[in-house]
């Protein structure tokens, strides 16, 4: 069911890629840094709900606040003409990376405890048997 969803989602992205117009490059900065701050929100949705401690309030309203966020901050950047989103960028990048590392661990650990109890299961057959 997720292997389906993934590819839908995969197909309909690249109609929509295809259909839009291109993006000005006045506008790209402010895409980019919004699209990042939406990243590592996904993420920690991702980590907050292998934590077992997700709400959806929070993770709209850290959605949208952080793009949000993000976007005044390149703004007011460009207006004081310093790279201020560079700031952000970091910041995002480095949760978006904590949470990766939540979620990799969360796997490792429930692949290893899959593979440990399918080795003590095999060794309990084999004990039977003698």
């Amino acid at each position: 069911m997720i292997l389906i969803a993934i590819i839908l989602g995969c197909v309909i992205g690249a109609l929509i890629g295809i259909n839009m117009p291109m993006i000005s490059y006045t506008y790209s900065g402010y895409l980019a840094i919004a699209i990042i701050a939406a990243l590592d929100s996904v993420f920690g949705g991702i980590a907050s709900t292998l934590k077992k401690n997700f709400d959806l309030k929070i993770f709209v309203s850290g959605f949208f606040g952080n793009a949000i966020l993000s976007i005044l901050l390149t703004y007011l950047g460009q207006k004081l003409n310093v790279d201020i989103y560079l700031a952000a960028i970091v910041v995002f990048v480095g949760r978006m990376f904590n949470n990766l590392a939540i979620i990799r661990r969360y796997y490792i650990d429930k692949f290893s405890q899959k593979r440990t109890k399918k080795t003590e299961k095999t060794e309990k057959v084999e004990v039977a048997k003698e």
